[in-house]
């Protein structure tokens, strides 16, 4: 212990009956920042709750600062996704109020949140942070409009502000584009020199070069524990994909007795005379692979609410979907019927009390939770994509015990058990280590090839996209330009 920032010993934690981390032994120095990395479901996000208090555990954890009961605090996670509450102090959003101008009013602004935090004392403090994050021009923007960069800025502004002695940054660079990404980068760089411990879950094509030290999970024992320059990324592990299981759960295909699945005629979306989307003109007919992209704010967004009935914006437009104008007698479940659907919003606002198995089966109702009971048919179907997302083992767990990966894949699944006639795929990878996201690209490509599946799909990875792909739409400051048509 003596000389160490941080040192944890034999340390174990269950929850429920599964044993999550196994005789965890890692130090840590004053002046070193570590990565933590791992495949999906190794324990990552666990580890570091357990630091801040959040689980029980067996062993020891020796901290240089605060006492044993009170070190936790001095430990801040900025959590990959982040809920804020809104103006009555409530955090019940639901995934299309960025997309309504009258609920978005609710929510606060930039500069009310950070109020919480900011007092005479530490306002030159405050300012030092909110320039070097970048947060100046923010500060009267409501907070359920921020992008996703926009977002991880103001939270992690939040925590300094907190003071802390370790800053974990779970999964930072996830749904940023490049130059977000790069920007994070040299935020970090900048931060690691103030004193404060940086700890970063994050993939090993994502070390940040402030990182000192690189600890690997593997199922929850801790298998290396290195200086940087020794640290060798481990190959993906290839998962095998039963295409003939895969395609057998995608039978029964819905209608597909339409030629354009979306129509777009000089498409424009405003807020509060701020121009989100400018003369949008977009053709997507059926059976075609689309690429959606972009940087962050570009509209990527609210371009796919308009589809997916979700932005009241539709009906002022002139929009197709599946040969049919928004406005002329469709119902939004009309819509919802013939569409699967996965993004960062709706994992974020997705009803958590649901269990593994009722959220994949609730895509066959287009319900935020499952209200019905199954027939014997859809049982066996949920089950069957149950163990194609190699999920068997958490079937009937909640969604808050499954890791954030394994939260994604359920929601993948649900997107694609009823075999949607357009497939809206929205950053569907976030939060996947490598085998799981080639495991889903072969996936989607074997899906194609076998039917007239229309596809959507939005990365800022373009590694990412499956092979399938083969026209591009590129959204920038509001306006698009299509290629490969």
């Amino acid at each position: 212990m003596q000389g160490s920032l941080l040192q944890l010993d034999q340390v174990s934690v269950k929850l429920g009956a599964q044993q999550v981390l196994k005789n965890i032994n890692l130090t840590i120095l004053p002046g070193q920042h570590w990565a933590i990395t791992g495949e999906s479901g190794s324990g990552k996000s666990v580890l570091v709750h357990t630091l801040t208090g959040r689980h029980f555990y067996s062993g020891h954890i020796h901290a240089a600062f605060g006492t044993p009961e009170t070190f936790h605090h001095q430990i801040i996670v900025v959590e990959q996704q982040h809920r804020f509450k809104d103006l009555t102090n409530r955090s019940d959003f639901y995934y299309q109020q960025r997309f309504n101008s009258f609920d978005a009013e609710r929510t606060a602004t930039v500069a009310q949140l950070l109020s919480e935090y900011i007092s005479s004392e530490n306002q030159t403090e405050a300012d030092q942070w909110i320039g070097l994050l970048q947060i100046g021009r923010l500060l009267q923007e409501p907070l359920i409009q921020l992008s996703n960069g926009e977002n991880k800025r103001l939270q992690l502004t939040i925590a300094l502000l907190q003071h802390p002695t370790v800053l974990v940054l779970d999964n930072p660079f996830v749904g940023l584009d490049v130059n977000g990404r790069t920007i994070l980068h040299d935020i970090l760089g900048k931060i690691s020199t103030t004193g404060v411990t940086l700890i970063l879950i994050t993939t090993p094509d994502q070390l940040s070069p402030c990182i000192t030290h690189v600890a690997t999970l593997d199922h929850g024992v801790l298998t290396s524990a290195v200086p940087i320059d020794q640290y060798v990324a481990p190959k993906a592990v290839a998962l095998s994909l039963p295409v003939e299981a895969a395609l057998a759960a995608m039978a029964g295909m819905q209608e597909t007795d339409f030629e354009m699945a979306i129509r777009m005629n000089n498409v424009s979306i405003a807020y509060d005379g701020k121009h989100i989307l400018q003369n949008i003109n977009w053709e997507v007919k059926r059976g075609e692979r689309w690429s959606v992209s972009g940087p962050n704010g570009a509209g990527k967004s609210t371009l796919l609410s308009l589809i997916t009935g979700d932005n009241p914006q539709a009906y002022a437009n002139e929009i197709y979907l599946f040969d049919k104008r928004r406005g002329s007698g469709e119902s939004i479940w009309d819509i919802k019927r013939k569409t699967g659907y996965v993004s960062p919003e709706m994992h974020l606002y997705f009803d958590y009390t649901a269990t593994c198995f009722q959220a994949i089966a609730s895509g066959l109702f287009d319900t935020i939770g499952l209200f019905r009971l199954l027939t014997p048919e859809q049982e066996a179907l949920v089950n069957q994509w149950i163990s194609l997302m190699q999920l068997e083992a958490k079937a009937h767990h909640g969604l808050t015990r499954l890791s954030a990966g394994e939260q994604r894949l359920t929601l993948l699944a649900r997107a694609l058990i009823k075999h949607p006639a357009l497939l809206i795929l929205d950053e569907p990878c976030q939060g996947l280590d490598a085998a799981h996201t080639q495991l889903f690209r072969n996936l989607v490509d074997a899906i194609c090839a076998q039917s007239p599946t229309t596809l959507v799909y939005v990365s800022h990875y373009k590694e990412e996209l499956p092979s399938c792909v083969d026209k591009f739409l590129a959204l920038d400051k509001g306006q698009g330009t299509v290629t490969g048509v």
